[in-house]
C-alpha cells in the first residue's frame, strides 16, 4: 500500500510496510512514479543486505462521516 498526501504545492507518498520509503513530487503522477522507484530500490537494498523483505500487512479504508 502506498499512502499519498497532497500538500499546498506538492504531493508526498510513503509505504507503511517499508519504513523510511518515501517520495515527493510536484504532481500526483510524478510522486507515483517516484515512489515506485523508491520501493524497488528499498527492496533491492534489503535483499543485498541480507535483510528480510516484509510481507504486505497494511490495509486502508475510506469511511464517510457526518460532521458539523
Amino acid at each position: 500500500m502506498v499512502v499519498l498526501e497532497e500538500g499546498e504545492t506538492s504531493f508526498g507518498a510513503h509505504v507503511p510496510d517499508l519504513s523510511g520509503c518515501i517520495a515527493a513530487g510536484e504532481t500526483r503522477e510524478e510522486v507515483l512514479e517516484l515512489i515506485k522507484g523508491a520501493i524497488e530500490l528499498h527492496i533491492e537494498g534489503l535483499i543485498e543486505a541480507g535483510e528480510p523483505v516484509p510481507p504486505p500487512s497494511s490495509a486502508s479504508e475510506v469511511i464517510e462521516v457526518n460532521a458539523a
